[in-house]
């Protein structure tokens, strides 16, 4: 058994390894390949001709786990805690518009498409939140991450982890917990007290963090990052709080330190590594025709949201007062969904047979798999090639 599990780790890694060779040599964005290797090895594809196929074994889900922390928290290193408090009022500005719009629009389609609040609020946290893993790797690759469109792309993904993180307490109560008004007020509770701890951490903890990585040994300098970002991480999971969140905290944490480019340099391989393998999971759980159920659904929000995405996108550029070359960068990069659509329909799935009809969970949880495969394709392609677009849509 466990030679037949290493074996199937091995068949992963081969195969991430051989699409990323194929993309650096065509100097194509890896991410839609991993996500495609990981559909084409599943139980769902390969696995329906008779074939040996990867199935979601621990390791892989707990990998694409620590691919989501390690890319949030070098999201964290990007963000320091003086930067988020200077930058409040842009981030405020261009976030809240994000939100109104994109949330906006998904509880309409939803509505439309279920005729039931709990469904559309759902379908509106799916399509709203943008992809801060996979948005925060394609600004590395393409090495948009110094660039000035870096800034209001990362504000606004900060204000949407810190709305989502309070949304998935709120929707969890609710969905799983059959909507009683002490489970709900529980949750956001423990959520909101979770969150306040890692931001007192922030706050009060850089000489701490300082001491913790003040070592000659780079073994131990990358066990004790490792140890406490993915210790948190675990810690905020455990209680109800998304990993996510927390490794972006305990990243901004780190970033008032002396040591972040150390930390940048020694964990750079680790983020890469899990990155691709959480993009390959993403791939490894969607069945092709499970999606067939909510293909009518699929086109009308990827045809609605795009564009809504896009311009609040573009709005969050001029608010921080870049051009409009500039601006459609970061309409274009936000495009992306991807790790919270993910977790929010499998909130969808948790509440069958409570505050959802079991077809309808399917439904939902279906639509956020295809969502997200279709997105953070998309979003990707469309950073990719945005000096293209650029010099379609903006005039000089």
């Amino acid at each position: 058994m466990a030679g037949t599990l290493l074996l199937e780790v091995g068949v992963m890694f081969a195969a991430i390894a051989g699409v990323g060779f194929l993309t650096a040599r065509f100097e194509l964005s890896p991410i839609p390949f991993y996500i495609g290797v990981g559909m084409l090895a599943n139980e769902f594809v390969v696995g329906r001709l008779g074939l040996p196929y990867v199935t979601e074994t621990a390791f892989v889900t707990v990998g694409a786990e620590l691919g989501i922390v390690f890319l949030l928290f070098f999201l964290g290193l990007e963000f320091n805690l003086d930067r988020l408090l200077a930058d409040r009022a842009h981030i405020g500005k261009a976030g809240a518009v994000d939100f109104g719009v994109n949330f906006g629009v998904g509880l309409v389609v939803g509505y439309l498409a279920f005729g039931a609040v709990i469904p559309a609020v759902l379908v509106a946290g799916i399509v709203y939140v943008s992809s801060s893993a996979v948005i925060t790797k394609t600004l590395l690759d393409l090495g948009w991450i110094a660039n000035p469109e870096s800034t209001p792309m990362l504000g606004t993904l900060v204000f949407e982890d810190l709305v989502i993180a309070v949304y998935l307490a709120v929707v969890s109560a609710v969905v799983v917990g059959e909507g009683s008004l002490g489970a709900t007020a529980r949750s956001v509770g423990v959520a909101m007290g979770f969150i306040l701890l890692l931001a007192l951490l922030v706050y009060f903890g850089t000489a701490l963090f300082e001491r913790l990585l003040r070592t000659s040994s780079t073994e131990y300098f990358i066990l004790r990052a490792v140890g406490v970002t993915v210790l948190l991480a675990g810690a905020a999971l455990a209680v109800g709080v998304s990993e996510a969140v927390a490794a972006f905290f305990v990243g901004m944490a780190f970033s008032s330190t002396s040591a972040v480019h150390d930390l940048e340099v020694a964990l750079s391989p680790l983020r890469d590594t899990f990155a691709a393998v959480f993009f390959f999971w993403i791939g490894l759980v969607t069945d092709p025709l499970s999606l067939f159920g909510v293909v009518g659904l699929l086109a009308v929000a990827v045809a609605v949201t795009t564009p809504t995405k896009l311009l609040t996108g573009f709005y969050g550029g001029r608010v921080y007062d870049l051009d409009a070359r500039r601006s459609l960068r970061v309409g274009l990069g936000m495009v992306t969904r991807g790790e919270f659509s993910l977790i929010i329909g499998a909130v969808a799935l948790a509440g069958a047979g409570a505050t959802l009809t079991s077809t309808t969970a399917q439904r939902i949880y279906a639509f956020a798999v295809g969502y997200v495969l279709v997105m953070s394709i998309l979003g990707t392609v469309l950073m990719q090639f945005a000096p293209h677009i650029e010099s379609l849509l903006v005039r000089e």
